[in-house]
């Protein structure tokens, strides 16, 4: 009997093509718009979390306002917190480095290699070894450094030649060229949006003071003991600090990543829900206008024996089969979509030489074309039920006399 049913369904809307085709198109349009979109969203998202994340779940840094300067008094301080397990200062500045006949843009980290490895834990070297503290011109270099696509510009032991500002009594006054000597070549990272190893040149923390001439931390790396102790620690620095430093920890970072593409991903789904409603409603006015059409027919079947549930059933079957017709249509084109759009990839500036460009497939999951399925289904119900029950409900004698 089901199988009559869907039959008769595919006949009914094959013989009212246009009708059928126009609905089925506004159908589509929802289940389109939430799976490319959806899909690019949770893949460009899952990564940039993933990529923050990896810097260390326990990892803050402490940045000093331009009118305060971080000293040994701070880091004796910070070391009596019974949350943190490692403290260490950093030298940051920016540098450009002569490879073959171009000048790349570089940043330059002198830190402690131990807490560096520590704190990002995904860090790995390629070629090469950690250099020791004691040696003050050896480096390790970032892969696109080292490396521009897949030609190799430096290797083990040859020598990198960077340009970096003069800094005399804490102020810039010129340029100034300091040679460091590759100790290691990291493997490729990928960016990690806050920091980017690979476009980085990594030096011991003396290097930073007598090779770069810096004089005043750039800043204040902190180790919570654990992920959990990072929230209460990140308030009691800032609650001691208040507007001196600023206090950033990696994980929250992630949180708000994470909050705001949910938002996103809210917003878009309401899209999807407002051209649901109205495929919702082509639907039914189809069904209406076919119920009218055809209600001589539903009562010559009510006279050969045909009951109001199965009357209800079939108009209901030709509603849901419209909605997955459009259903399957739309997600095709959703995911055709959702590639091509992934294809021009996303460009995150300011960061590394020329900044990041993410190209990322879409995140398509079975999770997402079920719930974009039963939504389509969900269509061909509610959209059918009220021309169905008015189907059912027509006397045999009535529909038998309607011209």
């Amino acid at each position: 009997m089901l199988v009559d049913f869907v039959r008769l369904s595919l006949k009914a809307l094959s013989e009212r093509r246009i009708r059928a085709a126009l609905t089925i198109t506004g159908v589509a349009i929802g289940p389109l718009v939430l799976v490319m979109m959806s899909s690019v969203v949770g893949s460009y998202s899952n990564y940039i979390e993933e990529r923050i994340t990896s810097l260390g779940q326990n990892a803050i840094a402490i940045f000093p306002t331009e009118n305060y300067r971080l000293d040994q008094e701070d880091l004796n301080y910070i070391r009596t917190l019974e949350a943190v397990r490692r403290v260490e200062p950093f030298y940051n500045t920016q540098g450009i480095a002569k490879r073959g006949t171009e000048e790349v843009k570089i940043a330059i980290f002198a830190v402690d290699y131990s807490l560096l490895f520590e704190a990002i834990g995904s860090l790995e070297i390629d070629e090469g070894s950690i250099p020791p503290e004691t040696e003050i011109i050896s480096s390790v270099v970032g892969r696109k450094v080292a490396y521009k696509n897949y030609e190799k510009y430096f290797g083990l032991g040859d020598v990198v030649t960077v340009t970096v500002p003069k800094i005399e009594e804490g102020k810039i006054t010129g340029k100034k060229t300091v040679n460091l000597v590759v100790g290691a070549i990291l493997k490729e990272y990928g960016g990690a949006l806050i920091v980017d190893p690979d476009s980085t040149i990594f030096i011991c923390l003396e290097a930073g003071k007598r090779l770069l001439g810096m004089s005043t931390w750039s800043g204040i790396l902190v180790l919570a003991d654990s992920p959990a102790n990072v929230k209460p620690l990140v308030s009691i620095l800032r609650q001691h600090y208040e507007d001196k430093a600023q206090i950033i920890a990696f994980s929250s970072i992630a949180e708000a990543v994470s909050s705001v593409t949910g938002a996103i991903n809210f917003i878009n789904f309401s899209t999807s829900l407002s051209a649901f409603a109205v495929a919702i409603a082509g639907v039914a006015a189809t069904m209406i206008t076919s119920v009218m059409e055809r209600t001589r027919e539903i009562g010559v079947m009510k006279a050969i024996g045909y009951t109001n549930g199965q009357i209800l059933l079939l108009i209901l079957m030709e509603s849901i089969a419209m909605s997955l017709v459009g259903g399957v249509a739309g997600i095709s084109l959703g995911v055709v979509g959702a590639y091509l759009l992934s294809s021009r990839g996303f460009r995150i500036g300011g960061i590394g030489e020329s900044g990041i460009v993410l190209q990322l497939s879409p995140l398509i999951t079975p999770a997402l074309i079920t719930q974009t399925l039963l939504l389509t289904i969900l269509i061909g119900l509610v959209g059918g039920v009220l021309p169905a029950y008015r189907a059912s409900k027509i006397p045999p004698v009535v529909a038998l006399r309607y011209e």
